[in-house]
């Protein structure tokens, strides 16, 4: 695959300006705070020793280089954006992980298991002034003033995007009555902003016409929603050993995801039934399947992600990528988009 091929330099190139950023030469680390953020990134382990843990696929970074050379720039000018996206990815990790009581990631204990709360918080606000930091440094790789202006006012206003995201998901968690346009707006929140910041950057610093830039916008905010809702549907019909998880939890837990709203919408049964917590798990689990397939939930959330990822990748087609790399995020998005359930 040219994907592979065209990103591992680029990969190496985004841990090498994430570590100076984040002042990783040295050990032990300058303090506390920096040994924290770089436990989370997997370059230390809980004693703030060398580790070389995984750090994720950096799927986002690597769109933002990727679409950098699509567009006809160099991606080494995009290295400084592409960090402070994953820096900011991993900002809300580390804030999502205490709000959400999480006691691992990556198969690793949460930082604010072994740091405690209050400190987990400021490694996360840490780990926010970094990324500003990581954007900051496009100077010095030539970018031109106005293209970093803008880069900021993006990026600025993507993270608020992000939050009130997460703000809705976690308001979901006490609520019954969360409908499907709601869902929508959430998830657009959470998850298609910064992957629309990643195709956006790297397309300004291409130095694209404002045309292109909206396009590569359009693409990744439209592959972000294509595989939320591709996500949602495997976690009620995917098949266990493919998604690496138990594909009842979704309904176990109660989540409110794209099918289950939809189905709680058009589905009287399942209304009544689906937040009574006394129904034992064994009935209460295949109950739920057949009636969200008797209300048709799984073809409604099969033809919205349809439509999103149709967007996706007509938008992709009239960003007009070129060469290796423009190869690579019709690799990509096929990748994210075409997993089998």
């Amino acid at each position: 695959m040219v994907y592979s091929k065209i990103t591992k330099p680029m990969q190496a190139a985004l841990v090498a300006d994430m570590k100076e950023v984040l002042q990783a030469g040295t050990h032990p680390p300058i303090d506390q705070l920096h040994g924290m953020m770089q436990y989370h990134m997997g370059w230390l382990d809980k004693n703030l020793e060398p580790d070389n843990a995984p750090a994720g696929k950096q799927i986002r970074p690597l769109l933002t280089m990727l679409c950098a050379q699509a567009a006809g720039g160099d991606w080494t000018q995009a290295i400084p954006a592409a960090s402070a996206i994953e820096l900011t990815h991993n900002f809300s990790l580390i804030h999502d992980d205490i709000e959400d009581d999480s006691p691992t990631r990556r198969g690793r204990d949460t930082l604010w298991t072994i740091f405690g709360i209050p400190l987990a918080i400021n490694a996360g606000d840490g780990m926010f002034a970094a990324a500003r930091v990581a954007l900051g440094r496009l100077e010095d790789r030539g970018v031109p003033a106005e293209t970093i202006v803008r880069a900021f006012r993006r990026f600025d206003d993507t993270c608020l995007k992000l939050t009130q995201g997460q703000d809705l998901d976690m308001s979901f968690e006490t609520r019954q009555d969360v409908n499907v346009d709601e869902y929508v707006r959430m998830i657009t929140g959470k998850t298609s902003v910064l992957l629309s910041l990643c195709a956006e950057l790297g397309a300004l610093i291409g130095q694209q016409s404002a045309d292109t830039v909206q396009n590569y916008h359009q693409f990744g905010l439209n592959l972000g929603l294509a595989f939320q809702v591709l996500d949602d549907i495997l976690g009620i019909w995917g098949d266990e050993e493919t998604i690496g998880k138990s594909a009842t939890t979704d309904i176990s837990t109660r989540k409110k995801t794209l099918p289950i709203l939809f189905g709680l919408e058009n589905s009287p049964k399942l209304a009544n039934i689906y937040f009574d917590t006394s129904i034992p798990e064994a009935e209460f689990v295949p109950e739920v399947v057949g009636l969200l397939d008797g209300c048709g939930a799984q073809e409604y959330a099969q033809k919205r992600a349809a439509d999103y990822s149709d967007l996706a990748l007509s938008h992709l087609e009239a960003a007009g990528g070129a060469g290796e790399a423009g190869q690579a995020l019709h690799e990509l998005t096929h990748m994210l988009l075409g997993r089998k359930s």
